[in-house]
């Protein structure tokens, strides 16, 4: 069975599954002003609790597991967060990809409520499985777009969960706290993260012990004793149906490797991976020009730029889809997603896919737009899901992520070992790094 590092089931995600294509249509459609921004985004504020929680101690099981193996470890912990948090009166936010999770509980909730939802959840993630989490809480505003919570709060406590908590810790923000009703029995502990105090979060806080909700609160919501998932109430899974079913089935039994390498010879087939980080399109548009004097003039409270930057992101994100489906070849070749800065296309062959990349990155540029890309190819995981879209996942989307995300400069295509061997490699350079404890040899052109 092939291994995978832990950062295949940890990509940097955005918030939604794709593209509000209706609000980026009315946003081209304005004046692309700081108050257009503001009025359109208006519509969309929506105010309560961004619950956000990733996966901790993945490294050391992950070095003698595969990818079927580590997937069925990080869905006991999701799926109990979403029992326990749907029973608080959340939902689900987005599609729970790889090993994060979303919930957002609306403001008439109350945050003890929440509290002892998300104690319980602990308890039971370390009573029933292997793999814990760290869970990032803030109470604010945010832009509900498409069913992603969007703008500086959200993106704030994305951060605290996922840079910020260990597995097994719940960290609240002030705004929390202040929520909590006076005399509660809550015990809260003053916690130092870099940028706090200061910025949208003001100050943070590790809860570390209080009430917990009753364990048979989530029986209805698909936390049953035995593993198993009730069907009305699963999480935003990102697999199929069928490949759910078959994890399940793996998940009920661990040790059976026999049951593993029948399912990975079922589900995982060999594809080369292009991911894209776009970076930013030439300033000096009519929308960012006006923020800028806006806030100098004292005109703009501190939100106008935001939503300016949030509005053109989300442009440019759609430029970038527009662009690369135009390239993208009829044939043995699929979009994945095209969400937040991160595109992620499939090919059946490597050289498709090479040539596929280095196109994007020469129309990209001809539009004033940078780009990163890296290419790796291998055993995914990759089909329809339930919501009527593609999703990947496997050790190709880490290689080609850790190439591109945390290695490449602006304007480079990254060629894993594995892909050169089908491409031409004029004008590439073997380079060699460490990231993440894992030492890497691609090629960089």
């Amino acid at each position: 069975m092939p291994r995978h590092d832990p950062g295949a089931f940890d990509l940097a995600r955005d918030v939604a599954p794709g593209l509000p294509m209706a609000l980026v249509e009315q946003w081209r459609a304005s004046g692309c002003t700081a108050a257009d921004a503001r009025r359109l985004l208006g519509a969309h504020v929506t105010t309560g609790y961004s619950v956000v929680s990733d996966s901790a101690g993945l490294t050391r099981l992950s070095r003698s597991l595969g990818l079927l193996e580590v997937l069925a470890l990080i869905d006991g912990p999701k799926r109990l967060l979403h029992a326990y948090g749907t029973a608080a009166g959340g939902r689900a936010v987005g599609v729970w990809a790889a090993d994060n999770a979303q919930m957002f509980h609306p403001a008439s909730i109350g945050a003890d409520v929440l509290l002892s939802a998300l104690l319980r959840t602990q308890d039971e993630i370390v009573r029933r499985c292997r793999v814990r989490i760290g869970v990032g809480v803030h109470h604010g505003s945010f832009y509900d777009l498409d069913g992603g919570l969007y703008g500086a709060e959200a993106d704030a406590v994305e951060v605290l969960a996922e840079n910020h908590t260990e597995g097994g810790e719940i960290a609240v923000t002030e705004a929390v706290a202040e929520r909590l009703p006076e005399g509660h029995s809550f015990v809260l502990r003053r916690k130092d993260v870099p940028g706090v105090p200061g910025g949208p979060l003001r100050a943070v806080y590790r809860v570390l012990d209080g009430p917990r909700a009753a364990a048979e609160t989530a029986s209805g919501n698909g936390a049953s004793a035995n593993g198993a998932s009730g069907e009305g109430a699963r999480y935003p899974i990102p697999y199929s149906a069928a490949f759910y079913e078959d994890l399940l089935r793996l998940e009920r039994d661990p040790g059976n490797t026999g049951l593993a390498a029948t399912l990975a010879e079922r589900h995982l087939s060999e594809r080369t991976v292009v991911l894209v980080e776009r970076g930013e399109a030439d300033a000096g548009d009519r929308a960012v020009d006006e923020a800028v004097h806006q806030v100098v003039d004292g005109v703009v409270d501190g939100h106008g730029g935001s939503e300016v930057a949030i509005l053109r992101g989300l442009d440019l994100s759609a430029l970038m889809r527009e662009t690369g489906r135009r390239l993208l070849p009829p044939e043995g070749a699929v979009e994945i997603k095209v969400a937040g800065p991160l595109a992620i296309y499939l090919f059946d062959e490597p050289a498709p896919a090479v040539r596929f990349a280095r196109d994007l990155r020469t129309a990209l540029a001809e539009v004033g737009m940078t780009c990163r890309i890296g290419v790796d190819t291998g055993p995914v995981l990759a089909g329809w899901t339930p919501a009527g879209v593609w999703d990947v996942a496997g050790a190709p989307v880490n290689l080609a992520s850790k190439m591109a995300q945390d290695l490449a400069p602006q304007q480079a295509v990254c060629l894993s070992q594995a892909v050169g061997a089908h491409a031409d490699l004029d004008g590439f350079a073997l380079v060699r790094h460490t990231v993440s404890g894992v030492d890497m040899t691609f090629h960089l052109g």
